[in-house]
């Protein structure tokens, strides 16, 4: 896949490639389900893509129910967006994409927001399990604006914590808003992490009690200097340092600024290109097409995704 591709430049390509991908078998009514007792109309007086259900007598086409739903931006310049946010490593800026689109900066914005919505896994298995090594740790980044304010930096900002799973590769993502004790953080990771599992993290306190109930716990003391065992050379927590090193490349030289309501959906776009990286065998057009199955049964209006100055 190409920026010469038709389906980035061409309407009904880039809606026969949606079809494709979400309806394989014919289309799917996306208001009672319906799959058998479907017609396209066809003429002049219906625009092209347009589908009748007998079983429920509406209309639809293949972009109703997914977040290019209602939309006026064409379906080509969605499948191009959504391509140019797949295949940069450390994503694109809406500025960017307002450019290169021809669209206004709102919009561009908008649109960047609703591709994040469809990265966003929808009830993802727990990472790990028998023979799997998953890494946890936490990093900070922005302003809480909830946060009491301390002279302690690190206190005013905002918690995230992160977990991969080295076999598969997945990453998934949290602002963590509660403190960090033993209790929250063992109920995020009870809730994520297989505890067949054995668990790698640095020496943080908060790790230890639940440490307990997974296949094995190992740690790291970053203090000391030590960032892989002396002991055990499989004992580290770089593959996710890594992945924060991604993170932060890409919100300080591409986006810059991100308000603390939409962290959470930066992140989702972060998790799933690394779960769908280059080194895992997916290349920038199975990634793209992996995000616009992911449009399905999703929804974001901008009243909802909140005011443009944010």
């Amino acid at each position: 896949m190409k920026l010469t591709d038709p389906i980035f430049t061409d309407v009904e390509k880039a809606r026969e490639h949606l079809e494709a991908l979400n309806w394989p078998n014919g289309p799917v009514c996306p208001h009672c389900g319906e799959v058998e007792r479907v017609c396209r109309l066809q003429g002049k007086s219906h625009r092209a893509g347009l589908v009748q259900c007998n079983a429920c007598s509406k209309n639809f086409t293949v972009s109703v129910g997914t977040v290019f739903e209602r939309s006026k931006v064409p379906l080509n310049k969605w499948l191009l967006a959504t391509y140019l946010l797949c295949s940069s490593k450390k994503g694109m800026s809406a500025k960017q994409i307002e450019r290169m689109l021809g669209v206004t900066y709102k919009t561009a914005w908008f649109m960047c927001h609703r591709i994040r919505e469809a990265m966003k896994p929808n009830d993802p298995d727990p990472l790990g399990g028998s023979g799997h090594d998953v890494e946890a740790d936490e990093t900070y980044w922005g302003r809480n604006k909830q946060a009491p304010r301390s002279r302690t930096p690190i206190r005013n900002m905002n918690k995230i914590v992160s977990l991969v799973d080295r076999v598969t590769g997945r990453a998934t993502s949290i602002v963590f808003t509660p403190e960090l004790s033993a209790a929250n953080i063992g109920a995020y990771l009870f809730m994520n992490v297989d505890r067949a599992s054995r668990l790698l993290t640095d020496q943080a306190h908060h790790y230890k009690r639940p440490g307990l109930d997974f296949a094995a716990h190992r740690s790291v003391n970053h203090a000391q200097d030590e960032y892989v065992s002396r002991i055990d050379p499989t004992v580290h927590t770089n593959t996710i340092e890594g992945f924060f090193g991604i993170f932060k490349r890409g919100m300080r030289g591409v986006y810059q600024h991100c308000d603390q309501r939409h962290l959470q959906r930066y992140l989702h776009e972060f998790d799933f290109r690394y779960s769908n990286r280059s080194a895992l065998g997916i290349e920038d057009a199975e990634r793209t097409d992996i995000a616009l199955r992911g449009i399905v049964g999703k929804r974001l209006t901008y009243r909802r995704v909140g005011s443009l100055a944010a």
